[in-house]
């Protein structure tokens, strides 16, 4: 019932403008300035030092998670203008299932806008995954690569 989504180079501009918009978000969130300020030397560790780790974490995850979505987007739209092929896209185009995790304890420990962030990029990224898993890029009628070969081969021999 479900038929394959095609991919096409209106989606993946939406897609980027969107992830775009995200990274900077996630960049002013996870800014270190006013946040790591203060000497720690000699005090002993509490919450607060816990609640740094998480926010260190959770913006390395988030960050890298964001760095994949549009290294992954980047890949397609490279493909649209003709910069790389069909087989490089789908050999180097792949999104990892790990980058959606969090780690629900950290998470709370996190200011409740930034949990929020957090989630909506984890959403995001769940978003390319289905989209990725859904995909095609051709019409199922366009021939493969080696049958197009074969067919210039046969047209060759037959002049």
């Amino acid at each position: 019932m479900s038929e394959t989504a095609t991919i096409n180079p209106r989606i993946v501009d939406a897609l980027y403008a969107e992830a775009l918009l995200l990274s900077d978000e996630v960049r002013h969130a996870f800014a270190p300035a006013g946040r790591l300020s203060g000497e720690r030397a000699g005090r002993p560790v509490g919450d607060d030092d816990f609640a740094r780790v998480a926010l260190s974490s959770e913006g390395l995850r988030t960050t890298t998670r964001m760095m994949h979505a549009i290294a992954w987007l980047l890949n397609h739209r490279a493909y649209f203008m003709g910069e790389i092929s069909e087989l490089q896209l789908r050999r180097h185009g792949r999104l990892s299932p790990v980058m959606r995790q969090s780690d629900a304890r950290q998470l709370a420990m996190l200011a409740p806008e930034v949990a929020t962030l957090v989630e909506t990029t984890r959403r995001f990224y769940d978003r390319l995954l289905r989209l990725e898993g859904s995909w095609k890029l051709a019409d199922e009628k366009m021939p493969s690569a080696l049958e197009q070969l074969r067919e210039r081969i046969e047209r060759r021999l037959a002049s």
